[in-house]
């Protein structure tokens, strides 16, 4: 994993995630992230949330179940040849 993001979390701290992969689903694009780059690292799926005029990306952690499952599977689908296992 070598692309990294740096997001601002609603505390004014900084997080750093690894990009694993990115998708779009219907209108919107979706991250896959990990909060580190190691094996045991926990992946989250980011949903870009920012409209035209934002000056900046913005992502939010996807937590609809619905929506969590049908972007999961479009990920599972695209890392089939890799070692990554999203639950």
């Amino acid at each position: 994993m070598e692309d990294k993001i740096i997001l601002t979390a609603d505390d004014g701290t900084d997080v750093t995630f690894y990009v694993i992969e990115e998708t779009r689903l219907g209108a919107s694009n979706y991250l896959l992230v990990a909060d580190s780059d190691d094996e045991d690292a926990e992946c989250l799926i980011l949903k870009d949330t920012s409209r035209d005029e934002d000056p900046e990306a913005v992502y939010e952690l996807v937590e609809d179940e619905t929506e969590l499952d049908a972007v999961s599977k479009v990920f599972e689908e695209l890392l089939s040849d890799e070692d990554i296992t999203i639950e």
